[in-house]
């Protein structure tokens, strides 16, 4: 009989690409991580594991087990849903990663909802990039994802992942009040000329922005770089930049900022995303349900 923590390990080593990594995700040692996979290559009598560099790479019986280590993960998940469903009330641990408007917007409502109705269920929250926390989650580090979808800018898309979206929010230009803009702007086209405030390189939204910009006739000026949408805002307001800033940054909030519709009126989708082997857990369920009575209050 195989030692499905061993093939757990095999499966993280797929996953994460090398075996410091995979320790630092299991709070294991590096060395204790490659004792325990040589000892599966012993169990099983095969190769398993090929050096390529400085890095190791899985044999097809490695990715036959790899594959086999996901089911059962799976078939085991079901089973823990399935046991906490049979209880007269919700209970468990929900642990969800959020990008940074979703968190603003969404999260503290959805929280004291889930507090109020659901005592005993603890939410653990994590501020991810989208990207990044759709393949955390889809890998176990998360059970739950809040993540953003941009126009012409599909999300990426992992095996086993349900995805229900939340709600939508327009793009729109801001712009520095009149007082505090270093010139007159009025409109996309004339922004040509300022500053602009825009997420790091890689990000969906960069990516939207840059082809918004390029769409309507210039290179935009990216003199500042951040990923903090609160930070974007303070240099809009005080006339140091401008940016496109998703409506849902907006919630609860009072701005200078003056807001300009974008050709074609664009959206953005904010939904959520779980393993579908978790979806019968009454605690993810309930707060998979908070969230979308919060963004319908929201939106």
């Amino acid at each position: 009989m195989l030692e499905i923590r061993r093939l757990v390990l095999l499966r993280e080593l797929a996953i994460r690409g090398t075996i410091a990594a995979v320790a630092e995700a299991l709070n294991f040692s590096p060395s204790a991580v490659s004792q325990q996979l040589s000892q599966l290559e012993k169990e099983t009598g095969m190769v398993l594991l090929r050096k390529a560099g400085r890095r190791l790479r899985l044999t097809p019986q490695a990715e036959v087990l790899v594959a086999s280590a996901g089911e059962v993960l799976d078939t085991l998940e079901r089973a823990e849903a399935a046991l906490q469903a049979s209880l007269t009330r919700v209970s468990g641990r929900v642990r969800v990663a959020v990008f940074q408007s979703a968190a603003l917007a969404l999260m503290p409502v959805a929280l004291k909802t889930m507090a109020r109705q659901h005592p005993d269920v603890r939410v653990e929250m994590v501020q991810r990039e989208p990207e990044e926390a759709l393949r955390e989650t889809w890998a176990r580090d998360f059970d739950m994802v809040v993540a953003e979808q941009y126009p012409a800018h599909a999300a990426p898309h992992h095996p086993g992942l349900d995805r229900r979206d939340l709600t939508t929010d327009a793009i729109r230009l801001a712009l520095p009040p009149v007082a505090e803009s270093l010139r007159p702007v009025t409109n996309l086209r004339e922004a040509a000329e300022m500053p602009w405030v825009m997420e790091p390189h890689g990000t969906a939204s960069r990516h939207f922005a840059l082809q918004t910009c390029r769409v309507a006739g210039f290179e935009p000026d990216v003199r500042y770089e951040t990923a903090d949408l609160q930070s974007q805002i303070r240099l809009v307001e005080s006339g140091n930049a401008v940016a496109l800033i998703p409506d849902l940054v907006w919630a609860g909030r009072s701005t200078s900022c003056r807001l300009i519709e974008l050709p074609s009126a664009p959206r953005r989708t904010i939904f959520t995303a779980q393993r579908i082997a978790g979806a019968a857990s009454p605690a993810a369920r309930a707060f998979r349900q908070t969230l979308e009575r919060a963004a319908a209050t929201t939106g």
